[in-house]
């Protein structure tokens, strides 16, 4: 692990607040861009190795289940040993995946393309420890704001990453992965000089005294964690559809190519940003975070059945938009209910494991919808994304009569 901080963390006050939001914003953002530069063009770079739909889903499960074991172990080691050294690894590591890709881009080796994913699946900690780091020094009423702004980071990334993969990708297929892992690294240096350790000594000393999950297991909320980590595993489940399916499902209807995709991407990535960047602290004070979340989970619901019906460009971008809504809504919330679940010495165990919810959603959705768009049909994938959405929703509802949360409406 890169060397910690060892001192106390210091005093949670507006200053601090304003410094660890941008630099999580900074953060966030350049994970994102490099993730939206490669992200929308992988179904293409696995055609060019020889691959299928099926290799698209089986490469993104790959990432994904390493995430989904490594997640949970990171989070409890920033829980332990602070946030700062899991934000430094998890961006150094995405660097050397990310040079990783372009070399198997530019050979041509699907094995090593593999090798790359799993690598940046394992040390993709860091935005589970971005959440813990802005939760160590937050309040209940702040905290959907500022986790707003990692959304709004990976919103600003994922409008940016595909556009930048569409520019560069005329340079030949290793450009844009390189530049993904060049802006990794970038990230990791500002990371090193701005990011100050949040989680207390006493916090710490606290997490290292406890068995393994006992936190957890001694919570009252055993049972609203239990919704809540149901709720990323159904948000997730159903924004995987758009990964895998989506540039098959346009280049078939629609003769798009990857240039296409990236702008649509970066429409999703648009939303995301307007919304978490700016509106979702009003918007969650005006209609209460509970009614904010289950309407994001219908908007999803509808642009998924959306999606699976369009045969028209026109269509099927208002079904984009409707997604990009949905899901700029619910990544936020489902981070604040998340955190407000949690024991405060066992925030980043609490996150990391939501993570990895969200992490076997990524693991079983992407293979489940290659699979179904190779061997159903092309609208088989968009359907369950939709049961999904729908899924999330009554989840929403059963935690807001578990918790009772006045605050959340």
């Amino acid at each position: 692990m890169v060397a910690e901080s060892v001192g106390a963390a210091p005093v949670a006050t507006p200053g601090l607040l304003r410094r660890v939001e941008a630099v999580v914003f900074f953060t966030v953002f350049l994970d994102l861009v490099g993730f939206g530069i490669v992200i929308p063009m992988l179904p293409f770079y696995v055609q060019s190795m020889g691959g299928s739909a099926r290799t698209v889903g089986i490469l993104l499960g790959c990432f994904s289940f390493t995430q989904l074991l490594a997640t949970p172990l990171l989070g409890r080691y920033s829980d332990r040993h602070g946030r700062r050294s899991v934000i430094l690894l998890s961006l150094l590591a995405n660097a050397v995946a990310m040079v990783l890709f372009a070399l198997a881009s530019h050979q041509r080796m699907l094995p090593l393309l593999f090798a790359s994913r799993i690598l940046a699946g394992a040390t993709s900690g860091n935005i589970a420890a971005c959440q813990a780091a802005l939760a160590d020094v937050t309040t209940k009423e702040t905290r959907a704001r500022a986790m707003g702004r990692i959304g709004a980071g990976i919103g600003l990334g994922m409008v940016l990453g595909p556009t930048l993969g569409g520019l560069f990708s005329g340079l030949g297929p290793w450009v844009p992965p390189l530049l993904a892992g060049g802006l990794a690294l970038v990230g990791f240096v500002a990371a090193f000089f701005a990011m100050p350790e949040t989680h207390p000594v006493e916090k710490r000393v606290e997490a290292k005294s406890q068995t393994r999950w006992s936190a957890l297991q001694d919570s009252p909320r055993r049972k609203a964690l239990g919704m809540v980590l149901g709720l990323f595993f159904a948000v997730f489940l159903s924004m995987t559809t758009l990964q895998v399916a989506f540039a098959l499902l346009v280049q078939a209807r629609l003769g798009w190519g990857s240039k296409e995709v990236g702008y649509t991407f970066a429409v999703v990535g648009g939303l995301g940003m307007v919304i978490q960047g700016g509106l979702i602290g009003p918007l969650s004070r005006a209609a209460g975070e509970f009614r904010l979340m289950i309407c994001g989970a219908l908007l999803l619901a509808g642009g998924m059945a959306g999606l699976a019906v369009s045969w028209q460009a026109i269509p099927m971008m208002v079904s984009v938009v409707l997604v990009g809504v949905g899901t700029g809504f619910l990544q936020p919330l489902i981070s604040s209910q998340a955190s407000q679940v949690a024991p405060p010495s066992q925030q980043g165990a609490v996150l990391g494991l939501a993570q990895s919810c969200g992490g076997l959603a990524r693991t079983v959705g992407p293979v489940a919808s290659g699979w179904m768009y190779a061997s159903w049909s092309t609208q088989a994938p968009f359907l369950t994304g939709m049961v999904s959405a729908l899924a999330a929703a009554g989840l929403g509802l059963l935690l807001h009569r578990e918790t009772g949360d006045d605050a959340g409406r």
